[in-house]
């Protein structure tokens, strides 16, 4: 299992300190939100830039805005390993095409309410599929243990039509949450809250791995 450790719940006024506290994660997970798409709003590119800085991680974005083709250029920096999009969001195809163009890997992600069978026509497309846990757009919500059935149907479809994309898994990620997130067949899970209110995160990281 990777570890995906989200920065949404870091404390941003020692960010130097709170990134060096993840350093064995495999990916930093960025929650980009633009008060639209999501009822929240988090932070731009800059924040990716000190990130980059500060860690060699590579960096795993999730663009939670309402048009992201707005955002892709800007996201699309050197340490940046995946870019993913929501379907529910505009110009969700042209998005995909510019990530691809940008020489990044194409995550795509669905909201809890949306189903699978949206996206199959694009999960060929795709190196990475999110699946949320929660609803987007703030952290420290409860697991949605329902949302298992998706990662169970993307193992499935990926196995059939052999696909290659890892299957994220994003909301209420925890010690326990994490063994069902695994045998279901997520590959990657991404952790917040639990982790960031953990006194030793590396020591966590390696437990939950």
């Amino acid at each position: 299992m990777k570890i995906a450790p989200s920065i949404l719940t870091a404390d941003f006024t020692d960010l130097k300190n709170e990134i060096k506290s993840i350093s064995n994660a495999d990916l930093i997970h960025i929650d980009i939100m633009d008060g639209n798409f999501v009822p929240n709003i988090s932070f731009g590119p800059a924040i990716n830039k000190q990130i980059a800085k500060i860690s060699n991680i590579d960096l795993d974005v999730h663009l939670m805005v309402t048009n992201p083709l707005m955002w892709i250029d800007e996201f699309s920096l050197e340490n940046v390993k995946y870019i993913t999009v929501h379907y529910e969001s505009q110009n969700f195809l042209e998005s995909i095409k510019r990530i691809k163009e940008n020489k990044k890997l194409v995550g795509i992600t669905i909201k809890p309410k949306t189903k699978v069978s949206s996206i199959l026509d694009v999960l060929k497309l795709a190196d990475l599929v999110l699946v949320m846990s929660v609803e987007p757009g703030f952290g420290g919500q409860k697991f949605m243990p329902e949302m298992l059935d998706k990662v169970r149907e993307l193992k499935r479809l990926r196995e059939e039509n052999n696909y290659n994309y890892q299957i994220e898994i994003d909301g209420g990620i925890n010690n326990e949450t994490i063994k069902l997130a695994k045998e279901a067949g997520v590959d990657i899970s991404v952790v917040g809250s639990y982790l960031f209110n953990q006194t030793d995160r590396n020591k966590v990281i390696d437990n939950l791995k």
